[in-house]
């Protein structure tokens, strides 16, 4: 089953740690945000496979736009 990681805030994407294939366990990080000067971890909630990543370094991405699909 798929499953998207959805960005709850504006933000830029400063890391993408995450790569397609990887296996990820539930609070492995797989990308980190900037908003506002604040650094935003976004974590694995459930294990799984990421299956495709959607942002790259630099991007600015808004509020429910998609960061990562994940497979579990």
């Amino acid at each position: 089953m798929a499953e998207d990681v959805v960005a709850e805030i504006v933000a830029t994407v400063l890391e993408v740690r995450a790569t397609p294939g990887q296996q990820v366990a539930v609070g492995d990080q797989l990308v980190l945000l900037e908003s506002m000067k604040m650094e935003i971890p976004v974590l694995a909630e459930d294990p799984g496979t990421i299956a495709e990543i959607k942002v790259k370094v630099g991007d600015v991405i808004q509020a429910g736009d998609v960061i990562a699909v994940y497979e579990h």
